[in-house]
């Protein structure tokens, strides 16, 4: 195997739990460190996939309680675009589509709501972190590892999983961005995304999503996990901000304002509340995502 010795590496032998997306929802990252509390797991063991910036009201509380937290952040391309200060997000949309025009409020808001110190944290960010776990190696990244912004869903091609895998020199991935959890097995090697808990799943419910990986014999437990918070509160702070209504709305009917970027298989599962199983990897199905 062959890795890049300048990526940070977190060796644990102990349940790790992962999370994505903060979208600047101060509510229901509060939520999510709760969580971690009540299941036993220190700051130490928590990563974030990035992107703790972007649709929802509170940039910069949120950015503040994840830096006082002190866990080990990956970053997104909203870290990348507002800690130099770029003119757009960098997500990826297609220009003029509902998904880039939406951006226009919420990067502007969180823009002008960030200090130069949280500027700086954001660019200081490592761009890929690897886990080792039950003698596996995992890189965790925000979109892939060929591309930041990159959107990367369960409905994949296998063939597009194992390329992308196969960058890294590891026996998987974890990644974020897409905004939907999911796992899925491909020739043995494991591409695992825990989430985003600043949005719900599109799936008609306001829960959001972490997941939690345990060692165990011979593989990795990996447990989807949904997390209930304070959505109305989330939402009043969207509407007091004068952000778009849309994402308001959805913190309480779980489904996206836009679905611009979901492939067919995604966009068919919209309002359909998420059913995860826990996955035992290398011993899992081919396939282990679904609603």
């Amino acid at each position: 195997m062959t890795t890049d010795d300048r990526v940070p590496v977190i060796r644990v032998s102990q349940p790790l739990l992962l999370f994505g997306g903060c979208y600047s929802n101060l509510q229901a990252t509060e939520a999510l460190f709760a969580a971690a509390e009540r299941l036993g797991i220190p700051p130490r063991r928590i990563i974030c996939t990035g992107d703790v910036v972007a649709y929802a009201a509170d940039a910069a509380a949120t950015v503040d309680l994840v830096r006082r937290m002190g866990i080990p952040v990956v970053m997104g391309n909203c870290e990348e675009s507002l800690g130099t200060r770029a003119a757009d997000c960098g997500c990826g949309f297609a220009g003029g589509s509902a998904c880039d025009l939406l951006s226009v409020a919420w990067y502007a808001h969180a823009n002008a709501a960030l200090d130069d110190d949280a500027r700086a944290w954001m660019r200081g960010l490592p761009r890929r972190i690897d886990v080792e776990m039950s003698n596996r190696r995992l890189a965790v990244v925000h979109g892939s590892p060929r591309r930041i912004n990159q959107f990367v869903f369960a409905s994949a091609p296998a063939d597009d999983l194992i390329g992308l895998i196969g960058v890294t020199g590891c026996d998987g991935v974890i990644g974020g961005h897409c905004g939907l959890p999911f796992t899925r097995v491909v020739d043995g090697r494991l591409w695992h995304n825990p989430g985003a808990i600043g949005v719900p799943a599109n799936d008609g419910t306001p829960r959001v999503w972490f997941s939690v990986l345990r060692p165990s014999d011979g593989g990795i437990e990996i447990c989807h996990l949904p997390l209930e918070y304070d959505h109305a509160t989330a939402a009043a702070a969207i509407w007091t901000a004068g952000l778009p209504a849309g994402y308001a709305d959805a913190m309480g009917s779980g489904l996206w304002p836009s679905t611009d970027v979901l492939p067919p298989m995604e966009l068919q599962q919209r309002g359909v509340a998420l059913t995860l199983p826990t996955v035992v990897w290398p011993d899992a199905a081919p396939v282990a995502a679904g609603r």
